[in-house]
C-alpha cells in the first residue's frame, strides 16, 4: 500500500514557475515509478510526466516538454514536479500516482495503482 500527499500548488501569473511535491508512505516507495497527471474542469485527465524507479529514465507529454521537470529523492520518499514558463491553460488539479511496474512509462490512468488528492494550480494571465 502506497499513500500519497501533493502539495505545492498555488495561484501563479503567466510566466512564473511553481513546484509540486508529492510525499509518499511506505518503504516500497523506492520500487515504484511515479507520474503526474492533470485534470481541468470539464475534461479528462491527462498524462503530465513520469519517471523510472531509479529516477534514470522520465517522460513527458509534448505540451510540457522543455518547460516541467520530474524528478525523485528516494531517501525522501518524494517525488517533484517543477514547472517554469506556465500558462493559462496549465490550470488544473494535479494529481500525482504511483505505478508498481516501475519502468515509467505509463501514460495512461489505469497503469497507475495509487493515487494522491491533488493539488489546484491557477495560472493567471
Amino acid at each position: 500500500q502506497v499513500q500519497l500527499l501533493e502539495s505545492g500548488g498555488g495561484l501563479v501569473q503567466a510566466g512564473g514557475s511553481l513546484r509540486l511535491s508529492c510525499a509518499a508512505s511506505g518503504r516500497t516507495f523506492r520500487s515504484y515509478a511515479m507520474g503526474w497527471f492533470r485534470q481541468a474542469p470539464g475534461k479528462e485527465r491527462e498524462f503530465v510526466a513520469a519517471i523510472s524507479w531509479s529516477g534514470g529514465s522520465t517522460y513527458y507529454a509534448d505540451s510540457v516538454k522543455g518547460r516541467f521537470t520530474i524528478s525523485r529523492d528516494n531517501a525522501k520518499n518524494t517525488v517533484y514536479l517543477q514547472m517554469n514558463s506556465l500558462k493559462p491553460e496549465d490550470t488544473a488539479v494535479y494529481y500525482c500516482a504511483a505505478d508498481r511496474r516501475g519502468t515509467g512509462r505509463g501514460i495512461m490512468t489505469y497503469e497507475y495503482d495509487y493515487w494522491g488528492q491533488g493539488t489546484q494550480v491557477t495560472v493567471s494571465s
